[in-house]
């Protein structure tokens, strides 16, 4: 499915472009890694599964299907990260925001630029009201990074996912289009 045009330029020397079945090998480089998935509840079985997501979630043409987005270098165009939506709900004007990053590229801002570019993407051509998150309750950075582009904590998820067999606790982030615009939005 064709998307409307992302900004060129996410940060310097990086962009958002969708992604692609072929990214699955550098995305699934950095997502086995411990220190990448500890907080959070991704739990592959392969890159050849993470493929097979890909072709089945994020390339489909159905209504209100995952959107996701491939951060890449623009010297490689080789993917350092990813960010869209999973539970998109275009009659309820909503989604869930998402996003991840390879372990050499954090602390550099590039998780925040990303997810603020996807977000203003998805209010402005997408028609979106509310964009949440659910994050793991210990995932200090993907809260920072909320935070930073003006998601508001709206409470705790007891036990809302299970994470590696175990039920765990997730906060509830989200930011309303009138967040952004200081307007109210029109439902």
């Amino acid at each position: 499915m064709d998307h409307p045009i992302l900004p060129a330029t996410v940060a310097e020397h990086y962009a958002l472009r969708p992604i692609c079945a072929t990214d699955a090998t550098a995305w699934y480089d950095y997502l086995r890694e411990p220190d990448v998935v500890q907080h959070t509840s991704w739990n592959l079985g392969g890159e050849a599964q993470l493929e097979a997501q890909i072709r089945a979630q994020y390339l489909s043409t159905v209504v209100d299907h995952p959107i996701r987005f491939a951060l890449v270098a623009l010297s490689s165009d080789k993917l350092v990260g990813t960010v869209g939506f999973n539970g998109v709900v275009q009659a309820h004007r909503h989604a869930e925001i998402a996003y991840d990053l390879a372990p050499g590229y954090w602390g550099q801002g590039l998780a925040g630029h990303a997810c603020m570019a996807v977000v203003q993407w998805g209010i402005s051509c997408m028609g979106l009201n509310r964009i949440h998150a659910h994050v793991l309750d210990t995932n200090t950075r993907s809260i920072r990074v909320l935070e930073k582009c003006g998601f508001q904590l709206e409470g705790t998820l007891r036990q809302y996912r299970m994470v590696r067999d175990e039920p765990r606790d997730f906060l509830l982030y989200a930011l309303l289009a009138e967040d952004l615009t200081g307007d109210s939005a029109k439902g």
